[in-house]
């Protein structure tokens, strides 16, 4: 690989001239990053494509190309692009349901908005993957046909699709009403009875790890109750005595559905397994009174599934804070606390529930300013990367806290060049701060230049267009290639260097 040439070919400075020569030398990786650039014209794309055939798909799907430059024969994979995107016309679906290689039939039967007759012939194609793949992304009425297919592969995937009516899915948890499956992947290769060796040593299967079949074909009717069970449009009555199945997945899926009676959720409250009541704890539907229960919860999983719980009391998550590691992220219910509740939680004696309030990015300049002031560390640290902190607050945030800090002040958007060239230089060091330095849109020169002696950040600060251009021209011999590839992408490197790199 030409770490130069492909950085070249993501620069966005690179002029169009230079962009045709590296066109005419493109090798696959070369064209990965022409393909993506937001300069390419509809010429040059075709050009590209000429070189490279592969980088038809991308170019394809993100409407480079349009039916005119593509010859569905020689490149089918752009083809199905466009009738993906509902650009191709009805004579390329009829070419590509014929076609002899399944995978393509098999991804034209994920294109929607296909002829009629396309369907029907994709319905009976002899490859169960066409049909599945039909089946998973279908038609209500043509899922509804598809439930009563012989093979469970194909049930399996109509019971996943969003479009099959409900009580066609509940038909398909059941077996109610519909003829018995008679085959599945499994009985399609061994003679049942049969299980699959987790460790199965043949480089050329491709069953899943445990699959099974009696003549019931089981592991595929459990996963078609998996996907029954994450599809909205199953009804809630089809699943609810499920919360007792023998099978964790179940009823972990179970557990996270909404639309469920009080009842079933409080079974599964009383789940042995930790992952089932975590899944319940975060589910929006379960009421305040069970969300009181679960926050007593000895696991740490199920509380903090409960502290991402959009509808979790502020009173409850603000103990769950204290008691559980959730890290530094905007939790849901944090986020939509009204104006009263935020000055509530700004005033709170618990630090843990003032750093939750801390992650949000939209906090009146009072309360931002307030939480900056605070005392404890971990809160200040929350509130550091909050855009509108003025300089001066920024720098008393490091002489208080010091390395605590650092980072998440160096991460702030109106952090300035000043502060940025000061916090290079604190001792200790912190290494995560290099980063943040190195990719910060007011990083200057020297900041910089500190930051190409950190091996992590070196790559980044490569990359940065405030760079001294003699600087980046040198770090195209670098010895690592993220660094070599970042210098070569930057828009600061001199054109004339471009010009001389490009054959």
């Amino acid at each position: 690989m030409n770490h130069v040439l492909c950085g070249l070919a993501a620069n966005p400075a690179l002029p169009a001239e230079l962009v045709d020569r590296l066109i005419a030398v493109a090798d696959a990786d070369i064209a990965a990053d022409l393909a993506d650039r937001a300069d390419l014209s509809r010429a040059q794309a075709v050009a590209l494509v000429s070189r490279v055939e592969d980088s038809a798909l991308g170019l394809a799907y993100e409407g480079r190309l349009t039916a005119a430059d593509i010859d569905p024969t020689s490149q089918p994979d752009a083809a199905l692009a466009l009738l993906d995107e509902g650009a191709g016309g009805p004579e390329w679906a009829r070419l590509l349901a014929a076609d002899p290689d399944v995978r393509h039939r098999e991804k034209l039967a994920a294109c929607s908005g296909l002829p009629p007759d396309v369907v029907e012939t994709l319905v009976a194609d002899p490859d169960v993957r066409v049909v599945a793949e039909l089946a998973l992304w279908t038609t209500p009425d043509t899922a509804a046909r598809l439930a009563r297919h012989p093979h469970a592969e194909v049930r399996r995937a109509v019971a996943a699709n969003e479009a099959t009516p409900p009580d066609v899915l509940a038909a398909l948890i059941s077996g109610e009403g519909l003829p018995p499956a008679r085959h599945c992947l499994v009985c399609d290769r061994e003679e049942p009875p049969f299980t699959h060796d987790p460790h199965c040593p043949r480089p050329d299967c491709d069953l899943p790890p445990g699959a099974s079949c009696d003549g019931s074909h089981e592991s595929t009717v459990h996963s078609l109750l998996l996907a029954a069970l994450q599809n909205p449009a199953t009804p809630a009555e089809a699943v609810v005595g499920f919360a007792d199945h023998p099978s964790m997945l179940v009823r972990r899926l179970l557990a996270a559905r909404p639309g469920l009676p009080p009842e079933v959720f409080a079974r599964l409250a009383a789940d042995p397994l930790p992952g089932v009541r975590a899944d319940l704890a975060e589910n929006p539907a379960i009421d305040e009174a069970l969300m009181r229960t679960l926050a007593g919860d000895d696991d740490h999983e199920v509380r903090r599934g409960l502290a991402h719980n959009p509808h979790v009391p502020l009173d409850v998550l603000a103990r769950l804070a204290t008691v559980t590691r959730i890290g530094t992220t905007l939790l849901p219910r944090i986020a939509s606390a009204a104006a009263f509740e935020v000055e509530e939680l700004a005033q709170s004696p618990n630090p843990a529930a003032r750093m939750l309030l801390a992650q949000r990015r939209d906090l009146p300049a009072g309360i931002r300013d307030l939480l900056a002031d605070d005392p404890d560390a971990k809160v200040v640290k929350s509130i550091a990367p909050h855009p509108g902190l003025s300089e001066a607050r920024l720098r008393t945030m490091v002489d208080r806290h010091g390395v605590h800090v650092i980072a998440k002040v160096a991460a702030n958007p109106d952090a300035t060049p000043p502060l940025l060239e000061h916090l290079t230089r604190h001792s200790p060091p912190v290494q995560k701060a290099f980063r943040e330095i190195a990719r910060h849109r007011n990083a200057t020169a020297p900041a910089l230049l500190a930051c190409l002696e950190d091996r992590q950040a070196r790559p980044i600060a490569a990359g940065h267009p405030a760079l001294p251009p003699p600087v980046i021209t040198e770090l195209l011999t670098d010895t690592h290639w993220r660094v070599v590839e970042a210098a070569a992408a930057n828009p600061s490197l001199p054109l004339t260097v471009m010009t001389d790199l490009v054959p």
